[in-house]
């Protein structure tokens, strides 16, 4: 299903965040009503301390029990065990590759989550991006952190490209949490709020 700007479902906050880079179109697949579940968006860096690596995953299982829909690209290492922790559940997930879906192939944990209504894949990329890079990784990130209500980042690595995109979220001053650690120290003194392990509410 391809939704046009002009198309009443057309996501208004890609608009609002995005401004003139929001997608002519977004591709989707599976249930679009998920998208009104004020997802929560989760991102972390490809290296992630491991005192953190526990606590994330207690908060995915958090999530994952309160029923909490969850919106990211699932692309790092942790982001990818958090996915697959909540794939084991009944509460919606919205997917977001970096790259087009339409000739993607569903991968076979996926089939039954979008039979059943709880799943949806969304992609802002045209037929011709068969595969991701950085630049198409970044802008997918925008575009989920765009779409959802909250923020949570399990580790920004301080020279990392996640920490330079945290300072762009809080800029749109969407609130952003992240785990209380002294690795995420400077990840709070920029303004993200730390938490424990569940922000289920």
């Amino acid at each position: 299903m391809q939704i046009a700007r002009a198309d009443p479902a057309y996501p208004t906050a890609l608009k609002r965040y995005l401004a003139e880079d929001a997608p002519e179109h977004v591709s989707a697949l599976g249930n679009l009503a998920v998208l009104q579940q004020k997802p929560i968006a989760l991102f972390c860096s490809v290296k992630c301390p491991g005192n953190l690596i526990l606590q994330t995953y207690d908060l995915a299982q958090n999530l994952r029990q309160a029923g909490v829909t969850v919106i990211g690209g699932f692309h790092s290492p942790m982001e990818r065990d958090c996915l697959t922790i909540l794939l084991r559940g009944s509460q919606p997930i919205i997917v977001c590759p970096a790259r087009s879906i339409e000739t993607m192939r569903i991968p076979p944990e996926f089939r039954q989550p979008l039979a059943d209504g709880r799943l949806l894949l969304l992609s802002p990329f045209a037929k011709t991006v068969r595969r991701g890079d950085e630049r198409t990784a970044l802008y997918r990130n925008r575009f989920v952190a765009a779409l959802a209500d909250r923020i949570f980042v399990a580790y920004a690595d301080p020279q990392g490209k996640t920490a330079a995109f945290c300072r762009e979220l809080l800029a749109w001053n969407k609130p952003l949490y992240t785990l209380p650690s002294p690795a995420n120290a400077e990840l709070i003194a920029l303004g993200a709020k730390p938490l424990g392990p569940d922000m289920s509410r």
